[in-house]
């Protein structure tokens, strides 16, 4: 499967996506689905997001944190999309679909999915705002409070930065 697109991502191809990465053995399919948003920011507003990237390095790092994801959580399948181009306001950029066994695995694993594709994969994104101008944007990791994914559905956490680093 190929993790960048082109093409818009419908509600419906999010569907198909957790229909496609669920398996008998799943008790978990956990969804991330990103939309842009009007920010609003230094009297802008934005109206869409720009995607630009390096699709042959940021096709095999998003392989790769997979991989990763796979070893630490014993993935049962997944998914992402990640749209290039324009992204007007409403309209979906990015899904990361995680089943698993546990609950607790599966949102585990797809936070860390979506921190690691926004902070390590080339992909870049410029805001276009209404009054004509645009910004390109830095990826800076949101710093969460997730489930340890040592326990099994238990209410532990841990920093995600501090999970990334063991």
């Amino acid at each position: 499967m190929g993790y960048l697109t082109l093409a818009p991502i419908s509600w419906e191809r999010v569907v198909y996506l957790n229909r496609w990465a669920a398996r008998d053995g799943c008790g978990a399919v956990v969804t991330f689905v990103g939309v842009v948003r009007a920010d609003r920011s230094d009297h802008h507003v934005v109206q869409a997001l720009c995607y630009e990237a390096y699709p042959d390095m940021a096709e095999l790092l998003i392989q790769r944190l997979i991989n990763e994801a796979n070893v630490r959580w014993s993935l049962e399948g997944v998914a992402v999309q990640h749209r290039l181009g324009l992204v007007e306001v409403g309209h979906i950029s990015v899904v990361v679909v995680v089943a698993t066994q546990h609950r607790a695995q599966a949102s585990t694993a797809s936070q860390f999915l979506i921190e690691r594709i926004k902070h390590d994969v080339p992909i870049w994104k410029r805001e276009q705002y209404d009054d004509g101008t645009s910004q390109w944007i830095t990826n800076t990791p949101e710093l969460l409070e997730v489930a340890d994914p040592r326990g099994a559905d238990h209410a532990h956490s841990t920093s995600l930065r501090a999970m990334v680093s063991e």
